[in-house]
């Protein structure tokens, strides 16, 4: 998967900071770090399919990224952020 560009609307990126706590820059930082990335689920719409991107920031908080990639593109389109789970940290900390 080849991502040359970082996209997230303003609504997603007012959702990531007052529910999750994550800004904008926290997130794209995850695609910039070697993330590990896997299909999440099937996306309502052809060629949307929804992926995860697990990663960590430069101030080394482990996030995991949820984003629509469109490859004629090579966009994603963030649509949620989080910190990881605890499975997932331990998952993550396995690569």
């Amino acid at each position: 998967m080849q991502i040359e560009r970082i996209v997230c609307s303003q609504r997603i990126e007012a959702k990531l900071e007052s529910k999750h706590h994550v800004t904008f820059r926290e997130a794209r930082q995850i695609f910039f770090s070697g993330p590990r990335i896997r299909f999440a689920e099937k996306g309502h719409t052809a060629g949307e399919d929804v992926y995860a991107a697990f990663g960590q920031t430069l101030g080394g908080r482990y996030l995991s990224v949820f984003f629509i990639y469109k490859s004629g593109l090579k966009t994603a389109i963030i649509i949620s952020a989080r910190d990881m789970s605890d499975k997932e940290r331990k998952a993550y900390g396995r690569k």
